[in-house]
């Protein structure tokens, strides 16, 4: 798959080509801005589970014990308090 490395400026000219090359030929690229990546657009690759499926699975799937529910609420708090606060790159 090729790679192409390209300026925000240019992507934004070139966009529905950009777009085209990307998802016909599976090319992917990264935008640059001053120098510095700012994003990739790569194709698409296949559902990993369609949510159909999922819906259908769900009733069959093991499922926590309130218990088991209430632990993991509070693992996740625990991990998050630890965390930073992430700052936000837009401000």
């Amino acid at each position: 798959m090729a790679h192409r490395t390209i300026s925000v400026t240019d992507a934004a000219r070139s966009f529905s080509d950009l777009v085209n090359r990307v998802f016909y030929t599976g090319e992917s690229a990264t935008l640059v801005r001053n120098g510095v990546p700012v994003a990739r657009m790569i194709p698409p690759g296949p559902p990993v589970c369609p949510a159909a499926l999922l819906a259908d699975a769900w009733p069959r799937l093991p499922h926590l014990t309130a218990a088991e529910s209430r632990r993991l609420a509070q693992d996740i708090a625990a991990a998050r308090a630890g965390l930073p606060t992430p700052r936000d790159p837009w401000a």
